[in-house]
């Protein structure tokens, strides 16, 4: 046990909490004070969902382990600091793959339930709850408890998605998938506007197990939402890949390295890397599923004051017109955004927060330099809500608690939950605080 500073992956203002190792769990929680305990695996929430200011913090990093493994049917029983840069490092030269994954490998396996995570396979393959079949939960009482989808149904269900805030996950099983190699077979083509977008992404997800764009976040008018268009499935032969350390980002850059001028000019490059008539290759698995961890502690390019991620998903029905006013707001208000990316999801995550529905996702990135950022990144939630849309808890950092009980409709069940497992408010975080997620006051 001893007190540090910690930041989320967004880079906001740092907090100070006791932080306690593993081990030590059934000692942190009875020691859980009046601010309570959370658990924090690598630290790649953008927002406060990991951090516990003034509060405990339970660290698992370094904690992963695969303990079983059957190579017939893919099924993997492991600890929940195992991360998704292991399970592609052990058991990809085996021809097995994490079933669905989130845009970077540093990211434990009791993370990744705890915020339902989807990847670029989600409207095939659904999101990371939907692969899993009981997990060991060390509940606030200090208890352990395996959950499955049959025993205490409720349970299952709050715990994924649930932000950490039903216990400590200690274990897991989850199945993997099988591919035929280590390689994706990629095709990217140019999208002039965000309505080929939508059209071409919704017929793509029939033919291609992986389908994800790049927007051009910068672009209004005629050519609002231009982008490219990324379709994979499994290649059928293996790529010969360099193996190297990549690069870690040295400094904090200054901001006038993505201001308005530099943004604008990278996306220019991005959009014409492609060719006008498209292309068609064979990409590493890794640098396909995982482009930004080329560059360690990427988050640094956005400066010392950080980034706001914004990241929304709209019902099918209302995505159109959702995300030409998401775009068109960011647009007239001067928002720059480099990684402005689109998924099509297939269907709703198993949680009661779990974050997918059927529909499109967009997210956008945000330097916090601008004063007002907040306020954009707030109009832009509004204007997702209204669609009948929501919010990713995992990337977030300025929704209010109207906003949040107004988009997660089974908020009531999981408070339910809470009220249930944990009376004595043990399990706690700033993000719950924020949000009041166990009501106004909590």
């Amino acid at each position: 046990m001893h007190s540090a500073q910690l930041s989320a992956w967004g880079r906001g203002v740092p907090t100070r909490s006791t932080v306690w190792a593993a081990a030590d769990t059934a000692a942190a929680l009875a020691g859980a004070g009046p601010r309570g305990l959370i658990a924090r695996g690598e630290g790649r929430s953008y927002g406060d969902a990991c951090l516990n200011d003034e509060g405990s913090v339970l660290q698992t990093t370094g904690t992963g382990e695969l303990l079983a493994f059957d190579r017939d049917c893919g099924v993997l029983e492991c600890t929940s600091g195992v991360t998704f840069r292991q399970l592609l490092e052990r058991l990809l030269p085996e021809g097995w793959l994490a079933p669905v994954t989130p845009g970077t490998s540093f990211v434990t396996m009791g993370g990744a339930l705890a915020n339902d995570v989807h990847g670029k396979n989600q409207g095939g393959a659904g999101s990371f709850g939907d692969h899993v079949a009981w997990f060991d939960l060390r509940l606030p009482d200090g208890t352990l408890q395996r959950v499955t989808r049959d025993a205490d149904v409720a349970l299952f269900a709050a715990t994924v998605g649930g932000i950490g805030l039903t216990g400590i996950i200690e274990r897991l099983q989850v199945r993997l998938v099988r591919v035929p190699s280590n390689a994706m077979a990629l095709t990217e083509t140019r999208m002039p506007d965000l309505d080929a977008f939508l059209e071409r992404m919704s017929d793509a997800v029939a033919t291609h197990s992986h389908v994800v764009g790049w927007i051009d976040g910068m672009i209004g008018g005629r050519h609002l939402g231009r982008g490219i268009l990324e379709c994979a499935t499994p290649s059928e032969q293996d790529i010969a890949i360099a193996r190297g350390h990549g690069f870690t980002m040295p400094v904090d850059l200054p901001g006038w390295v993505l201001s308005r001028p530099t943004i604008a000019a990278f996306n220019e490059i991005y959009y014409r890397r492609v060719p006008a008539g498209g292309r068609h290759r064979r990409i590493a698995m890794e640098q396909f599923l995982y482009a930004l961890d080329a560059i360690r502690e990427w988050n640094r390019l956005y400066g010392r004051q950080g980034v706001d991620q914004f990241q929304c998903v709209v019902p099918l029905a209302e995505s159109r017109m959702a995300l030409r006013m998401i775009l068109e707001t960011t647009v007239r208000r001067g928002g720059a955004s480099f990684l402005a990316v689109l998924k099509r999801f297939g269907r709703l995550g198993s949680g009661m927060l779990s974050f997918p529905m059927p529909g499109f996702s967009l997210a956008l990135d945000f330097p916090r330099r601008r004063a007002d950022t907040r306020d954009l990144v707030e109009r832009l939630g509004d204007i997702a809500l209204a669609h009948g849309g929501r919010v990713y808890l995992a990337k977030d950092s300025r929704l209010t608690p109207a906003q949040f009980s107004a988009m997660y409709p089974r908020l009531a069940e999981f408070r339910a939950v809470l009220d249930r497992i944990d009376p004595e408010r043990r399990m706690q975080s700033d993000m719950a605080r924020r949000l009041q997620v166990r009501g106004a006051g909590a």
